[in-house]
């Protein structure tokens, strides 16, 4: 069950023979792991809903948690045990809700065999505490890679570390993972990852569908083994560079929900807040619903300026989208299903809604969501080109394999720049702290799915993509990537200061 060079290689030949001609629309770069244990039924797992972190200590203006990355047995497939890797020993971590501003202090224990580092994805927050790639959580006993190793650079924390997040930034859906420098897909593969909710004043005074009818939704696809274990084709994640291999990407073909296989929610004919994170290490999706209507009413980073009606919602790996799902009228028993039009098989579907029947529902979509500001291009103070690429054997940026001690480039905090992403294959690329607004898309404007303030883009074969990225928030460096976690691993990431 391994994932070869050659298959790379081969994706790599197929797209020099396209010349610069766009392939048809997929689920992303990526070769399919197939499970050795039968397929579980679609639709019978009731859809489980994560614990949310309850802080250990409330100060005057900062909430502190302790969160433990520990192994444990769980039953993800029904009847079956799995062993995950997991926050709290969870999969997914319990979800975070942050407040803005009110300061966040999150202490991380490690108690895995493996070195970790957790990033917040879509955090506006300081550099020391993004989780960049080498800067590690040791376990005890653990000994660092050798000098001249990735992971030998960068500081080390002995057993714990604490993440301070500002909470500056406005309401949005954001979520956490694991970013350990060559071993990011693997970890997070299986189960270091989570929701992580910021709310503020500007959401509570909306109408929108709030408490048992706001659903966060993390999707992912995973692949088990005979034994009920989460496969990878990396057989030892205990020792940095046990496997050498290249991957063009991982596509498992059990899809989870929340860590549930195509779970069932039990709803009633109301409107719905759907908060839909793609988890997945490459898969992309494009979801939609089999009845009822979806509109969507924010993106990566928070709010839209007004809602946007879908027919369908388009996600690549690292990226979210708030939908409204409106089941009103529809008669009890009514089966939704949640769709994958990238799919086949059994990936051509999500998870499905059963409608209970009617019931008072006082939400409305308004008319205005939020004040957003359009960043014009007149703003730029300047414009550079990140080409995202397969060459020389690795994944790369700008024709560079990663360098942990190197920078593309130094940006001066709180101004605004014109950034261009060009691709070979579908690359989902993720700049850290900073967020952006999409300016055009293969030389004509955005697509719906690129409204508002967004942290990863999806750039498509053979496809330029203009962001205009504000580099409010902090000083420091930064880091931008691929969110293709196979690609990552293979050092398609690059760093660049704020100064």
């Amino acid at each position: 069950m391994r994932v070869s060079r050659r298959g790379v290689l081969a994706v790599a030949g197929a797209a020099a023979l396209a010349g610069c001609s766009r392939p048809a629309d997929g689920p992303g770069t990526g070769e399919l792991l197939a499970s050795e244990l039968p397929l579980p039924q679609r639709f019978r797992v009731p859809l489980p809903i994560p614990p949310v972190a309850r802080p250990v200590k409330v100060t005057a203006g900062t909430d502190h948690y302790v969160v433990t990355q520990r192994a444990a047995t769980v039953e993800l497939i029904p009847g079956t045990k799995t062993r995950i890797w997991g926050y709290d020993g969870i999969f997914p971590g319990p979800t975070f809700r942050g407040r803005r501003g009110r300061r966040m202090v999150v202490t991380v224990r490690n108690e895995l065999p493996v070195p970790t580092s957790t990033h917040l994805h879509g955090g506006v927050t300081p550099a020391e505490s993004d989780g960049f790639p080498t800067d590690l959580i040791l376990p005890a006993g653990y000994s660092p890679a050798p000098p001249g190793h990735h992971s030998a650079a960068g500081r080390h924390h002995d057993g714990t570390r604490d993440y301070h997040y500002p909470m500056t930034q406005r309401a949005a859906t954001l979520w956490y993972h694991d970013h350990r420098m060559d071993f990011t897909g693997p970890q997070v593969w299986r189960g270091l990852a989570g929701l992580f909710l910021v709310t503020d004043e500007v959401e509570d005074a909306l109408p929108l569908p709030r408490d048992d009818r706001d659903l966060p939704l993390l999707i992912c696809d995973r692949s088990f083994g005979a034994d009920g274990s989460l496969t990878y084709p990396q057989r030892d994640m205990t020792r940095p560079g046990a496997d050498g291999m290249f991957h063009a990407g991982i596509f498992g073909d059990v899809i989870l929900v929340n860590g549930a296989p195509w779970p069932r929610a039990e709803v009633a004919a109301v409107r719905h807040r759907l908060r839909l994170v793609n988890g997945s290490n490459a898969r992309r999706y494009r979801l939609s619903l089999s009845a009822g209507t979806i509109t969507q009413i924010g993106s990566d980073a928070g709010l839209l300026a007004t809602a946007l009606p879908r027919e369908d919602v388009l996600l690549a790996p690292g990226e979210r989208c708030d939908v409204i799902a409106d089941f009103t009228g529809l008669p009890a028993g009514t089966e939704v299903t949640m769709g994958n039009a990238l799919g086949e098989g059994p990936a051509a579907d999500v998870m499905r809604f059963v409608i209970t029947g009617p019931a008072a529902d006082d939400s409305r979509i308004p008319e205005r969501l939020s004040a957003l500001p359009v960043l014009e291009k007149t703003r730029a103070v300047t414009e550079r080109q990140f080409d995202f690429r397969f060459g020389g054997g690795r994944w790369t940026i700008n024709d560079q394999p990663y360098d942990p001690a190197a920078t593309l480039c130094s940006v001066r905090e709180g101004t605004v720049e014109l950034w261009r992403f060009t691709s070979d294959f579908h690359h989902p690329v993720h700049v850290h702290m900073a967020h952006f607004q999409v300016l055009s898309r293969g030389g004509a404007g955005p697509d719906p799915g690129d409204a508002g303030w967004k942290d990863t883009v999806d750039v498509r074969p053979y496809e330029t993509v203009q962001v205009l990225v504000d580099f409010t928030g902090h000083r420091g460096r930064y880091m931008l990537h691929c969110h293709n976690l196979e690609h990552e691993d293979m050092a398609m990431m690059a760093n660049f200061d704020i100064v």
